[in-house]
C-alpha cells in the first residue's frame, strides 16, 4: 500500500512550493546562475502569500563552540527549507548538507531543487529525530549582517 503524500509533514506548504519552483523553471528554463532563480522564487513564493526568508543566518555550534556561520538558500513559513542547485544532476552530497541544515535548525522539511537540467529535478526530505547532525543545533543570528559573517570569521 502506498503512502498518502497528504500524510507527509507540511504537505499543502512543500505542494505551493513545488508549484512556485514549476512555476519559475516554465518561465526562464535553465541556464541561469543559481541566483537567478533564488530570485524568481522569492517573488513567485511571495505573490502566493506565503513568508519567506532568504537572510536567516544560523551559527552552527559543536561542543559549545561556534565553528561556523550558514545561511541556507530559501526558508518558507519557517517550516521548509529550500536549498536550490543548478548542476548536472542531484548528488548525495547535496542531500546530505540539506539534511545537516534540517538537524540544526530544528525545521523538520527540505526541498531540494535542481535548476540545472531542462526538466525540474527535486527531492523531499524531513528530519528523522533518530539521525542527529554530527554537531549541536545551530541558532538564528538575527538580524542578519553581513558584517557580522566578517567579524566571525576573523575570530576563528
Amino acid at each position: 500500500m502506498q503512502d498518502d503524500i497528504s500524510d507527509l509533514p507540511h504537505s499543502a506548504l512543500t505542494k505551493k512550493i513545488l508549484q512556485s519552483c514549476f512555476e519559475v523553471m516554465n518561465t526562464l528554463g535553465c541556464g541561469f546562475l543559481e541566483s537567478v532563480y533564488k530570485n524568481a522564487l522569492i517573488i513567485a513564493l511571495v505573490d502566493k502569500g506565503l513568508s519567506v526568508h532568504t537572510d536567516k543566518g544560523f551559527e552552527v555550534i559543536f561542543k559549545h563552540r561556534k565553528i561556523g556561520l550558514f545561511v541556507p538558500d530559501v526558508i518558507v513559513e519557517n517550516s521548509v527549507i529550500v536549498e536550490l542547485k543548478c548542476c548536472e544532476h542531484l548528488l548525495a552530497e547535496h542531500q546530505a548538507q540539506l539534511i545537516n541544515y534540517l538537524a540544526v535548525t530544528n525545521v523538520h522539511v527540505g526541498l531540494l531543487v535542481n535548476f540545472g537540467k531542462r526538466r525540474l529535478e527535486y527531492k523531499r526530505t524531513h528530519r528523522h529525530p533518530a539521525h542527529p547532525a554530527a554537531c549541536d543545533p545551530a541558532y538564528p543570528v538575527l538580524p542578519w549582517d553581513k558584517t557580522v559573517g566578517r567579524a566571525y570569521e576573523a575570530t576563528l
